[in-house]
């Protein structure tokens, strides 16, 4: 049989924080509209408009603070940015972060890529000694096509930064990251993993952004090979379950982990 645990920990030498940003409706416009879940009525929205939370993670492994995607970048009434209003409330400063794993740039994932303030952007990095891991496909593609997905001025920073380091089709990061481009979602979307062993957080983000999407067999409209996306869900849900993955939702408004065991 299946059984699916939710957990924020691993009891053996990671941890996993869900940063979330709180809920939206995003329709074809490409805008993300606050929602609140107890008050608004989702069909008041635009025909098509998908209901995802926005979350960034962060994953604690010994000397490693990694951070996969930064959020939308919005900032708070005071001026501080929400993702480190959110690292604070576990303790963690912007400083700490070692590691941003970035598996495309949409806005919704790249927002926080640069430092923000009540004033707009300071002209540097979110995370000071971080080093910033971006597949070098997506981030040429993504200067190149600006509009509604990509919003350069999130992370043109990254183009020229001694912080960033561009990935390959694959590899391995510090001996305890892997990652893959997937494409499917976007054109050089990627897909990490952290761990080894029964004790490994899989990230799929856009393509696999939501615990019941891993269940059902479908076709996104909004995927840029909804074929593709489709059969590395079903690939990856087997896979976690005979190795036991965690897996992180960046778009479940309700399941932002679940622990695969068979």
């Amino acid at each position: 049989f299946e059984r699916f645990e939710p957990l924020k920990t691993l009891n053996l030498f990671m941890t996993i924080l869900p940063l979330s940003e709180g809920s939206f409706t995003i329709d074809a416009t490409k805008v993300f509209v606050p929602f609140d879940k107890d008050t608004d009525d989702l069909q008041q929205r635009p025909t098509g408009s998908l209901l995802v939370e926005v979350q960034p993670f962060l994953v604690i492994s010994g000397r490693h603070h990694i951070l996969l995607d930064t959020g939308l970048g919005f900032t708070l009434p005071d001026g501080e940015m929400q993702i480190m209003a959110n690292l604070r409330k576990y303790g963690v400063d912007a400083t700490d972060i070692t590691h941003v794993l970035l598996s495309h740039l949409h806005r919704d994932h790249a927002g926080g890529v640069k430092e923000k303030n009540a004033e707009g952007f300071t002209g540097k990095l979110a995370f000071p000694n971080a080093r910033y891991f971006v597949h070098r496909d997506e981030l040429h593609y993504a200067l190149q096509h600006a509009g509604k997905s990509y919003t350069v001025p999130d992370f043109d920073i990254l183009e020229n930064s001694p912080q960033r380091e561009l990935l390959d089709d694959a590899g391995t990061i510090d001996g305890i990251i892997q990652y893959e481009k997937t494409g499917a979602h976007s054109k050089y979307h990627t897909v990490f993993w952290i761990g080894e062993g029964s004790n490994k957080v899989f990230f799929g983000a856009d393509v696999a952004p939501q615990l019941q999407q891993m269940k059902r067999r479908f076709v996104a409209k909004y995927d840029f090979d909804g074929k593709k996306s489709m059969e590395l869900r079903a690939e990856w849900w087997e896979r976690g379950k005979q190795e036991f993955w965690t897996f992180t939702f960046y778009h479940d408004i309700k399941t932002p982990t679940y622990r695969a065991a068979s």
